[in-house]
């Protein structure tokens, strides 16, 4: 059990179960750009351990950056959707792969694909280390899932609740 802030959280997935999904999620990427080199995008603040763990474990020629987006407010997403920071390199006719943390609405893969859209390129994938099917209402799809999890507000790994928990190696949940 841990503190943060006002609010309890109980263990939920272990760094093992983790690194598990993520060296499937890579395996399966490798099996589809095997024949160029992708640009994967981390949409901060979360995203940034798993960018870092899997591409650590992607031995394939690649390129990365990063969006920063902001939709949360406390332990639940808003309806606003604000880009922080954009990408300001030419992705014309490259495969961009969008690595989240988390999906949950799906409102920031609505704004993140017309964001790419705008910028012509070639293939837009979205991979995802936590995935909530309960809550997502959007129709794009998800193309690399790691965890599918029920709809609990969690924290760790690059999720926060109000800035604490980025760094915890492992997934919390938020005790009932």
């Amino acid at each position: 059990m841990i503190q943060l802030h006002d609010k309890q959280f109980s263990p939920f997935i272990s760094a093992k179960e983790i690194d598990f999904a993520i060296v499937k999620m890579v395996a399966q990427i490798k099996a589809d750009f095997s024949n160029e080199t992708p640009v994967f995008i981390g949409v901060l603040n979360g995203a940034f351990m798993v960018v870092t763990d899997l591409l650590k474990k992607y031995t394939a020629p690649c390129e990365v950056s990063f969006v920063k987006l902001a939709s949360y407010e406390g332990t639940s997403s808003s309806e606003v959707v604000n880009e922080l920071i954009g990408i300001n390199q030419d992705l014309t006719g490259r495969s961009v792969i969008v690595i989240e943390d988390i999906v949950d609405t799906g409102n920031t893969l609505v704004a993140l694909k017309a964001l790419f859209e705008s910028k012509n390129v070639k293939n837009f994938k979205i991979a995802t280390l936590f995935f909530k099917p309960e809550s997502y209402k959007k129709d794009i799809p998800i193309d690399y899932i790691g965890i599918r999890i029920p709809n609990k507000f969690i924290v760790g790994y690059g999720l926060d609740y109000d800035g604490l928990g980025r760094n915890l190696p492992e997934v919390y949940q938020l005790k009932d």
